[in-house]
């Protein structure tokens, strides 16, 4: 079975076509980090307008890549939330209108579950069941996954998740967009320490997080001095810190909990490098295992919408009928919980 795989929540645009015997065949995926670097942050109408310019050229790309043909496409999925409205519907309408003119079903997926499934696309992967830290831009989450379609939520943030602590740092750090490959590439330059920042509820007994404090805490340390450079990098490198400590804290934490073996790593901060050393480190002293998504597919893509609508089908899943759909620009994971 061929799957399609389209991304349009934010501002990536993403293509990918996964074969349920072969695996992933090709993706592709167009980041507009350039066009809203200018605004400091994502314009919800210039991602719409781009998302529609880059979808087809993608799709023609991809399928080129994976030496197929249009026609040979089983089913598509695509995001349908949560994301800007504007853009989930863009990819969306884009398509329910292509799987109409093929005649084929098109499956509306959930782009949390995409990424909580992605680490299940790496040559390395866990086996059910196993815990997930998602650590995608607004969400932070703990999840038990006991299959596809199974979960169970440990914990979450209660305001800022780890992703928006970092984007916001890095803002009042004087950084530019996006805020958090550019505050971590801060830190490796900076000496965790000097500076002493909270770890905001790392011994709360529960499994949930926040980081308002920790970035409220960032701009009272900045008040209180005129910052240097050196003064900036130590400054990120002890908020680096104390968001990776409590991040592997308490994801290794849950594993132990749920007496299970397996970490399954998934979102764009699981990209960060200390937040990794950490993970390995504690999951090798505590006789765990850490699973990554590859490095190219922790942010948005369309690979991990293709492959989750593939496990959904796969699962049994029916699409919705008659070509009919609706984006859901909130929609809360815990609609998936069962």
């Amino acid at each position: 079975m061929l799957i399609l795989g389209i991304e349009s929540s934010c501002d990536e645009t993403g293509v990918a076509l996964y074969d349920t015997d072969r695996g992933l065949l090709g993706h592709a995926v167009h980041t507009q980090v350039a066009m809203h670097e200018a605004y400091g942050g994502v314009v919800p109408e210039l991602a719409s307008r781009d998302h529609i310019r880059r979808l087809i050229p993608l799709l023609d790309r991809v399928l080129a890549e994976a030496g197929a043909k249009r026609e040979g496409i089983d089913a598509i999925a695509y995001t349908a939330g949560p994301g800007l409205a504007g853009a989930l519907l863009v990819g969306a309408s884009f398509a329910e209108s292509l799987a109409f003119a093929l005649d084929i079903p098109a499956l509306p997926v959930h782009h949390l579950e995409g990424h909580l499934l992605s680490p299940l696309l790496a040559r390395d992967r866990p086996d059910y069941p196993f815990v997930a830290l998602l650590v995608s831009g607004g969400h932070t989450q703990l999840m038990r996954v006991e299959r596809v379609g199974s979960y169970e939520l440990l914990g979450e943030s209660v305001d800022d998740a780890a992703g928006e602590a970092f984007d916001k740092t890095a803002k009042l750090l004087g950084l530019g967009y996006p805020g958090g490959p550019a505050l971590a590439a801060l830190a490796a330059q900076g000496t965790p320490g000097r500076f002493k920042l909270p770890r905001p509820m790392l011994h709360s007994g529960d499994f949930d997080f926040s980081f308002s404090g920790l970035k409220t805490a960032v701009l009272t340390a900045a008040k209180a001095r005129e910052l240097t450079d050196a003064d900036k990098a130590d400054l990120a490198a002890e908020f680096q810190e104390a968001v990776t400590e409590v991040l592997a804290t308490k994801a290794l934490g849950a594993v132990k909990h749920c007496g299970l073996k397996a970490l399954v790593v998934a979102g764009g901060v699981g990209a960060n490098r200390r937040l990794r050393e950490r993970l390995d480190a504690g999951a090798a002293k505590a006789g765990l295992r850490v699973y990554y998504p590859e490095v190219a597919l922790c942010t948005d893509n369309g690979a991990m919408i293709a492959f989750c609508g593939a496990q959904r089908l796969l699962a049994g899943a029916a699409p919705p009928e008659g070509g009919a759909f609706t984006i859901r620009p909130r929609w809360p994971l815990a609609d998936l919980l069962v």
